[in-house]
């Protein structure tokens, strides 16, 4: 079971273990990127970050927190752009659904965003759909 029902969510959450969801492409295709959202456990409020990379893997290399960031230029881009706060882990999953367009149905453990990446670079890169036929979120390209 690759994503994680609402009652694990909160449960690796209130743990300390942090979830992410892969959002899609982003770019062009002289420079591609790709999107992926973070909620993320602090010592004080859960933090939700967006990741907008350069689109630079491989089958063989999918590790997304490795690729640079899509804007070089901007430094808080290294570490993602910070979409909100909030108190508890329903709150701040509601931040994502709401700046991102993130779904409850679809978030993985930290870490296995890689392995939605390795769908997409194995189903070619679809730019509309990801690889099991939902359509992606429509975001600007910087955010």
């Amino acid at each position: 079971m690759r994503y994680l029902v609402e009652p694990f969510i909160l449960g690796a959450l209130r743990r300390g273990r942090s979830v992410q969801q892969f959002l899609g492409p982003c770019g062009s295709a002289e420079r591609p990127g790709v999107r992926y959202v973070e909620v993320r456990v602090t010592k004080g409020p859960f933090e939700v970050y967006l990741h907008v990379v350069e689109d630079i893997g491989s089958e063989s290399f999918l590790d997304v927190s490795e690729f640079p960031p899509f804007d070089p230029d901007d430094e808080a881009s290294e570490f993602g752009l910070l979409l909100g706060t909030a108190e508890d882990p329903l709150a701040a999953l509601q931040v994502a659904e709401q700046r991102v367009g993130a779904e409850r149905g679809r978030w993985v453990n930290e870490g296995v965003v890689q392995e939605e990446y390795g769908d997409f670079v194995g189903a070619g890169r679809p730019a509309g759909v990801s690889p099991d036929g939902r359509r992606w979120p429509n975001l600007p390209d910087a955010a």
